[in-house]
């Protein structure tokens, strides 16, 4: 008999070794000299690949000492960078057991299950209609292509084309409309997807970088008449940039009168249509044909787990359906309402679920829709309300203490949870000092605190950028945001720190 040399049990014994070393990390408490760390455990963890066995004990050891303490650490309190977060505990833990109990989203399983509730739970929370079809996938950059690819269906199917089966014609030039400040994501879906890069019409934005209605109806109007096919118009709800809430409902306006389809890209700001004040923010967006929404990022539920929806789910199948194959062959109705194919004898496949193999790019997929359930089911629709209030209330009090200050400029008027600001000294300093003696202060911020903001620019300036999107954040680092700018932007200015 052959042996694998893998352990396949002692779950509790290595996880009881991982978790101590997990919660050492939850601590955060030693993220200075990063380079210098960096030499020691890339010298220790960049070796030949291993002939020998080092063992089940050695190997999770190992682990436990030289990696786990060397993460990114994206879920500590002052990480306000990235519009991604670290999982809170119930999702982190509700992953570690999908990865052992159910590690395909398939199948007669709670897990399985899970994906149609979370699913439903989701968009309710974030004010779509009623019977949309949702699928989940990596994270908005997927769920972008997938939504984009049903567009493309659709467009072309009004065309008598059939693009998901017969491919793009080459004698149609179609394009997609999107603000300036859109993801970078809707480009690479344009790629993706046979429109190219330059398939992207990006329309101008106003001050508050929204996106300008007016300009959108001109550029559609020229294209028209050039005999362009419009494939779809994406309007942002809260921009990674800034935040932004393009004006939805002007939007869908436009395309309900020409006849486009209307995407709503609302990975980031979508969720927090679900609190009583800022879901007029969001007003139109119900009229959309499709939408994106990130449960990775205010939801915490940890990164890789995006989703789509459409209105129609036949558009998102005839784009992404996969040719039969027999090992496959499950019980249980497909997207369109066919069936699967015979059923197997196994209890397992005889209700295969939801074919979203069928709606998406993957098919073999971890369930995400647990993490979904488990973070709602902690914490429910008032909890999730309070924590984007919190956020939100993050960044307009930074916005409030800049407008303030002799020495701080805001640069936006807060919509969601980012904000942007810089320091701005006395004196007639021109616009590239400005710049540059921010860049100097964030860098310093990053090497002197336990605060980790990024920068962007608005309207040209450059911009200290803190998106507040992560549950241990509190209103101390946002505080502490501010004594550093100041304190910084003084000792570099004046060379001693000036009375604030």
């Amino acid at each position: 008999m052959t042996i694998d040399p893998a352990e396949a049990g002692q779950t509790t014994e290595g996880a009881a070794v991982v978790l101590a070393s997990l919660e050492n990390w939850l601590n955060y408490s030693d993220l200075t000299e990063p380079a210098r760390r960096r030499r020691q455990w890339a010298k220790l963890l960049d070796q030949p690949l291993p002939l020998d066995s080092a063992g089940f004990d050695s190997a999770i050891a190992e682990f436990a000492e030289n990696v786990i303490p060397n993460g990114l650490p994206v879920g500590a309190p002052g990480f306000n960078g990235f519009i991604t977060t670290g999982p809170t505990t119930s999702a982190a833990l509700a992953q570690f057991a999908a990865a052992i109990a159910s590690p395909q989203r398939y199948g007669v399983s709670a897990f399985n299950l899970l994906e149609e509730v979370s699913l439903r739970w989701l968009a309710e929370l974030c004010g779509l209609p009623a019977g949309v079809q949702g699928v989940y996938s990596t994270g908005g950059s997927t769920a972008n292509v997938l939504a984009l690819g049903a567009a493309r269906q659709a467009a072309f199917a009004a065309r008598g084309i059939d693009v998901g089966r017969d491919g793009l014609p080459g004698d149609v030039r179609a394009v997609l409309y999107a603000s300036s400040e859109s993801h970078h994501s809707i480009q690479r879906a344009a790629a993706v997807l046979g429109l190219g890069r330059g398939g992207v019409r990006a329309v101008p934005v106003d001050n508050a970088q929204r996106l300008d209605v007016a300009a959108l109806e001109q550029l559609l109007l020229a294209d028209l008449a050039a005999g362009v096919l419009p494939v779809a118009i994406v309007a942002n709800a809260g921009t990674t940039n800034t935040g932004a809430v393009d004006p939805i409902n002007a939007i869908a306006d436009i395309a309900l009168r020409h006849g486009v389809w209307l995407h709503i890209d609302g990975a980031f700001g979508l969720p927090a249509a679900c609190v009583p004040e800022l879901a007029p923010l969001f007003a139109g967006s119900e009229r959309a044909q499709s939408w994106v929404v990130d449960p990775h990022k205010w939801l915490a539920t940890g990164v890789g787990c995006g989703a789509t929806y459409v209105r129609d789910a036949q558009f998102l199948h005839d784009t992404f359906t996969q040719t039969p194959a027999f090992y496959l062959a499950a019980g249980g109705a497909r997207a369109d309402g066919s069936a699967a194919g015979h059923e197997p004898a196994g209890w397992a496949f005889k209700d295969f679920g939801v074919h979203y193999d069928d709606l998406s790019m993957e098919l073999s997929a971890p369930p995400r829709g647990v993490l979904v359930w488990i973070v709602l089911r902690e914490i429910g629709r008032l909890g999730l309300q309070l924590r984007i209030r919190q956020h939100v209330g993050f960044a307009r009090r930074l916005t409030d203490i800049a407008r303030r200050h002799p020495r701080l400029e805001p640069l936006i008027d807060p919509e969601l949870s980012i904000a942007a600001l810089r320091y701005r000294p006395t004196g007639h300093p021109t616009e590239a000092e400005v710049d540059e003696l921010n860049r100097a202060i964030l860098t310093r911020v990053w090497q002197q605190t336990d605060i980790y903001p990024t920068s962007t620019i608005v309207n040209g300036a450059f911009a200290i950028r803190p998106a507040y999107i992560n549950p241990r954040t509190t209103v101390e680092h946002v505080d502490g945001l501010v004594h550093a700018i100041i304190r910084l932007g003084d000792e570099l200015t004046t060379g001693a720190p000036l009375q604030s």
